[in-house]
């Protein structure tokens, strides 16, 4: 039995390595489309189950762990921007304020599942009309939720963080190692 991890993050996979070498990395392709009905709160649960599931339906016999991230701000889902436009919108709406960085795991092996989410609360500074526009003319904003990457140039974006760092980075390690051996023991894997 091989450890699957559902994800096409290169920080995710950098991540995961902290918790185990031996794995494998495998993209998936789901449909991201959250469900109007949603909290914001449990929308990255549910994408890193849609995810965990279509990894499951490729390697059956295998562990899979799906993960997904969202930022939420006034209880709005910020996902990837699409464009520079988007990413300022973001950026406007973070500029001092507080925010919720959840990130949603979900451990598949047979017909056992687990999924749970870690919370991390980020404070941004506030930022000016140049802070903003030297941001998002990076490359950094255009593949993360929210429009930042914390362990990038967006670490100067952040006032505060509480919680864990790895979360808001993509990947709850300490959680997702004691839940997952957990998982393996109980489950008998």
């Amino acid at each position: 039995m091989k450890v699957i991890l559902a994800s096409a993050s290169p920080r995710r996979r950098e991540l995961m390595k902290f918790i185990t070498e031996d794995f494998t990395a495998a993209a998936v392709d789901a449909d991201e489309t959250l469900p109007d009905n949603i909290e914001a709160c449990d929308a990255a649960v549910y994408l890193a189950r849609l995810k965990a599931e279509k990894a499951h339906e490729m390697y059956p016999d295998d562990l899979v762990i799906g993960c997904d991230t969202t930022v939420v701000c006034d209880n709005k889902v910020l996902g990837k921007p699409a464009d520079k436009k988007q990413a300022r919108e973001f950026m406007k709406m973070l500029s001092g304020n507080v925010h919720a960085v959840f990130t949603g795991c979900c451990i598949i092996c047979g017909d056992k599942l687990c999924c749970f989410r870690v919370g991390t609360d980020v404070v941004f500074n506030k930022l000016s009309d140049d802070d903003i526009e030297a941001y998002i003319s990076t490359d950094e904003p255009y593949d993360k939720a929210g429009g930042y990457g914390i362990q990038g140039k967006g670490a100067l974006l952040v006032d505060r963080i509480s919680g864990d760092f790895y979360n808001v980075v993509g990947l709850p390690v300490s959680r997702l190692n004691e839940v997952l051996k957990k998982f393996i023991k109980e489950n008998n894997i």
